[in-house]
Parts: structure tokens; sequence; C-alpha cells
């Protein structure tokens, strides 16, 4: 059995260290270099996020995922990340099911998503289904 200090907590969060978004961006790989000399979006990031979970072990954020909404109807859930040491713990999945029903409270009924390779069946065990008939687009320019 963990004690206390040794749990995990997660909840929705307006606010964040942004070293702890750093550190968890660069455990994902993406973090770029350009970003080191400007790391003043990642407060931006996190206040105009629709909702924006972290899993907390102590004061250090382990975890975290959000979602971009116009919070009426449609939403996004991105950057779901547990750092390396924390995963397989039920983080990325309490994170994704807590940005999903803090979603459905505001009403929001469309709720989609772009997984990277490899996290379909994570996804799938959520309740989230492929979408067979669209593609994903990124503007290049």
């Amino acid at each position: 059995m963990a004690a206390e200090n040794d749990a995990i907590r997660i909840r929705i969060i307006d606010r964040a260290n942004p070293l702890d978004i750093i550190a968890l961006y660069k455990d994902a790989g993406w973090w770029k270099s350009e970003y080191d000399m400007d790391t003043g979006f990642l407060d931006t990031l996190v206040k105009n996020s629709a909702c924006f979970a972290g899993a907390f072990h102590k004061e250090t954020m382990v975890g975290m995922g959000r979602a971009i909404s116009d919070k009426v109807s449609d939403a996004y859930v991105q950057d779901v990340v547990v750092l390396k040491p924390f995963r397989k713990k039920g983080l990325g999945r309490g994170m994704v099911q807590l940005i999903i029903r803090h979603l459905q409270e505001k009403g929001v009924d469309w709720i989609g998503l772009i997984g990277t390779p490899g996290t379909k069946d994570f996804y799938e065990s959520i309740g989230f289904e492929p979408m067979e008939e669209h593609i994903p687009f990124v503007y290049r320019g």
C-alpha cells in the first residue's frame, strides 16, 4: 500500500509550473529546441485550454492532458502524456476520463482526438472509435 505522500492525484487545473510541462513534453519527444528561447506561451497553453488535467505526485505534475474546444459543441483532446516512470498506473486513462466528464458537464457532445501511433487500443478502451472515413491534416504552408 502506498504511503499518503506517494499518492497521485488527478485534477483539472488553470495554471501549471512551466518546468513540469517542459519535462513532460521533453519526455514525450515533443519539445522543440526553439522553445528554449521563449517559454511564456506555456501559461497561455494552460489558461486557454477548454480544460487542462494534471496528475500530481506530491507537488510535481507527472502527467497532463488537455482539450481545446468552443465549449459548446466540439472538443479535441490533445497533449496526453505521462512521465515514463509513472506510466501503466492508469494516470492517462484517469486524465482523459476526467477531461471527458468536464466537457460533457459543459454540454460538449462531440469529442475527438488524433492519437499517436501505438495508442489505438488505449483510446478504444476508453470509448473512442477510429474515424475510418476521415483523414487528419496538418498545415505546412
